[in-house]
């Protein structure tokens, strides 16, 4: 991918930067949408933002930008269903395509596509409503986690401690999604992986470990206290950060991610055996994230990252490309 310092900014024409949208991450897509747009036009780039939750496809089709920033976050933004309309109206855009971005929202297909790639990750099991959760129980242990599939941000998910509280943590996942996903819990370090690029020229950045109060990595902890510490590079052996960097770059190409993502881990204490646990194909670009992170760690800064992601935007499914 170019050097951020390279490029000739009104070469990459009007800029859409897009935020907002209608998921229940929209506060923190506005956060992030905000900085990138900020950042872009600090570079001088033409730059202008887009709220999807408020605007709809004939404000974005009339706007004519040549290439869009998607800061979006959840339904609607991150799913393929933008990226689809995107194709639909010949506008580049930044990170997955439409199978991708669809595969990696759902955490279900993920973790089954990596299953089937020899990927580690945790052991789960399908919660539809009136399933027997005792069982389920038994197969995956105590304590689990449950989770919404379509939903980012830790928004609905639970720690099962015990049989008693299962029900209630299913209760609130299906507030979100008709299935739902109960996941082994793995007692351990948290650590995530940022890369940029596709294919073979993908590239990891250095690991960041995520120490959070009582392990409690919440939505508020996430985005609106001091409280988490971040470790970036993280404080492993070269050989286990070059094999967690080389699953998180296998995970990636396995969906079909592109232009840029982040893949998150747990680092098992009994063993130190990683397994991976979600993909984010649009992941946060907020004063808390962990790509600007990352990346600074290698003297990227949050503007440039912002420049090399917007001048690998392009279309996907067609096959006249934006220059």
């Amino acid at each position: 991918m170019p050097q951020a310092t390279n490029i000739d900014v009104k070469a990459l024409g009007k800029v859409g930067v897009l935020f907002g949208g209608r998921s229940a991450e929209r506060d923190i897509s506005i956060m992030s949408g905000s900085g990138v747009l900020a950042a872009l036009q600090s570079r001088g780039v033409d730059a202008h933002g887009f709220d999807t939750g408020t605007r709809d496809l004939t404000e974005l089709a009339a706007q004519a930008y040549d290439r869009v920033f998607i800061a979006l976050h959840g339904r609607f933004g991150e799913d393929g269903s933008l990226q689809g309309a995107l194709e639909q109206l010949g506008i580049a855009y930044t990170g997955s395509g439409v199978m991708a971005s669809a595969v990696a929202m759902d955490k279900i297909a993920t973790k089954m596509m990596w299953l089937q790639k020899g990927l580690p990750t945790p052991t789960f099991a399908e919660i539809e409503q009136g399933a027997d959760l005792d069982k389920i129980a038994a197969q995956l242990g105590l304590p689990l986690i449950v989770k919404p599939p379509h939903e980012g941000s830790t928004i609905g998910i639970t720690k099962v401690e015990n049989a008693g509280n299962f029900q209630a943590a299913v209760d609130v996942a299906h507030g979100f999604d008709d299935i739902v996903l109960a996941e082994q819990f793995i007692t351990g370090r948290e650590f995530t992986v940022a890369i940029l690029g596709a294919g073979s020229g993908a590239r990891a950045l250095p690991i960041c470990e995520i120490v959070a109060p009582q392990g409690n990595y919440d939505y508020q902890n996430k985005y609106f206290t001091d409280d988490v510490k971040y470790f970036c590079p993280a404080d492993l052996s070269a050989e286990l950060a070059a094999e967690m960097q080389r699953l998180a770059l296998a995970a990636y190409r396995a969906l079909g991610c592109e232009g840029w993502g982040r893949i998150d881990f747990m680092l098992r204490t009994e063993d130190s055996k990683p397994f991976l646990i979600e993909a984010n194909t649009s992941p946060g670009m907020t004063g808390h994230s962990l790509v600007p992170m990352a990346a600074r760690a290698v003297g990227i800064s949050y503007e440039d990252l912002c420049i090399e992601i917007v001048v690998s935007a392009r279309l996907k499914l067609h096959k006249e490309q934006v220059k």
